[in-house]
């Protein structure tokens, strides 16, 4: 059994879901730096957004949150989990186009990656939500994805003996509630940091860390083509543009869903591009299957509209980069050097291994599931 520890003062929690510091959290816990994937800060990334005080790491609050985020139980019909459309080995996306929930049924975007959240200064697509604990509410009630309502979800784990010992032995007893929910699974989301790809060996001039001509190549042309809005060592600056997918936006107007506002229509979140070869099919949309499609759209792909972003308008009035087919394979070569084996294969954040328990049965829509611990 998990030793009890003294119940934390708590902070107002509504306020713990709004956009955090970027203060270093420095750790005195006694746990180990590397016990706790994401508690250090790498040297080529720009500072924290999500202050590690916000909540503070602890061993045991991210291993109750790894467990969370892979139970299937806290959907509707038992059937799929957080992990069940963020796939460690794809970068924590699972791709689909769009993912399938409950009952079969699709989401309209893309599943996000799920990498660098503590850099992150917004959430989804459209950027509709600012806090890192927040964040899981989406998914977990959407009809499309895991359809259950946050108080069925607090019940289920109220009902379960083992979630009812491991909360109370990191937040006090009593019951489960949402703030402590929250909290423990964004301990495991905030920890899934990819920062050891072969560029990130390169730049901070470690071993293991050389790129090739071609590789070199598309860096330079990267960087002069493509780092206006894939910016910083994490690749994404943050920003909602019309990348010119579309001239109209019928079905989904982005970030225009959020503040209602004509300017944004057709305006989505700039996406970093880290692990981006494991992160297919690509676009808010999951539009195209590879790399190719994604670099020839820009090329030559790109349709006018009221909202284009500036930077795709050419001074000879020409849309899109200029970019020939060499340097459409040369930037891909470069991009190749983003992705993070250690960070698609570290154990720590896999699916925990646990023994099967059989729990009570659950009604559901005159069907009797079982569930279980799996």
């Amino acid at each position: 059994m998990l030793p009890f520890r003294p119940q934390r003062p708590r902070i107002g929690w509504l306020a713990g879901l709004g956009l955090a510091s970027g203060t270093l959290w420095v750790l005195l816990s006694g746990t180990r730096p590397e016990a706790i994937p994401g508690t250090v800060q790498p040297a080529n990334f720009p500072a924290m957004r999500y202050g590690l005080v916000r909540n503070e790491p602890d061993q045991a609050a991210f291993e109750l949150g790894r467990t969370l985020f892979y139970d299937p139980r806290l959907s509707s019909d038992g059937s799929i989990s957080c992990g069940s459309c963020h796939q460690q080995s794809r970068a924590f996306t699972d791709g689909r186009a769009v993912p399938v929930g409950v009952a079969g049924r699709h989401s309209r975007r893309n599943a996000p990656a799920l990498q660098n959240l503590r850099w992150r200064r917004g959430f989804m697509a459209d950027g509709g939500v600012l806090g890192l604990e927040a964040q899981a509410l989406a998914p977990l009630t959407s009809p499309q994805e895991m359809n259950e309502p946050l108080a069925d979800a607090l019940a289920r784990l109220n009902a379960d003996p083992e979630y009812r010992r491991r909360f109370a032995a990191i937040y006090g007893p009593g019951k489960i509630d949402t703030p402590q929910f929250l909290r423990a699974l964004a301990q495991f989301t905030a920890a899934l940091t990819s920062a050891n790809s072969r560029y990130d060996k390169f730049v901070r001039h470690e071993p293991g860390g050389t790129l090739t001509a071609p590789e070199l190549r598309g860096r330079a042309l990267f960087q002069g083509k493509c780092s206006s809005c894939h910016a910083t060592d994490l690749f994404t600056d943050e920003s909602f543009r019309n990348n010119g997918l579309d001239a109209t936006f019928p079905v989904d107007s982005g970030r225009a869903h959020i503040t209602l506002q004509p300017a944004d229509a057709g305006r989505f979140k700039v996406p970093s591009l880290r692990n981006v070869a494991r992160t297919a099919p690509y676009m808010h949309d999951g539009r195209f299957a590879t790399l190719p499609q994604v670099l020839a759209h820009y090329a030559r792909g790109v349709r006018p509209s009221r909202t284009l972003d500036p930077l795709l308008r050419q001074p000879d009035g020409r849309l899109g980069i200029a970019l020939s087919a060499s340097q459409q394979r040369e930037i891909i070569a470069f991009l190749a050097t983003l992705t993070d084996q250690q960070f698609l294969t570290d154990p720590r954040l896999a699916a925990p291994v646990r023994e099967t328990r059989a729990t009570p049965p659950r009604v559901i829509d005159a069907k009797v599931v079982a569930f279980q611990h799996r």
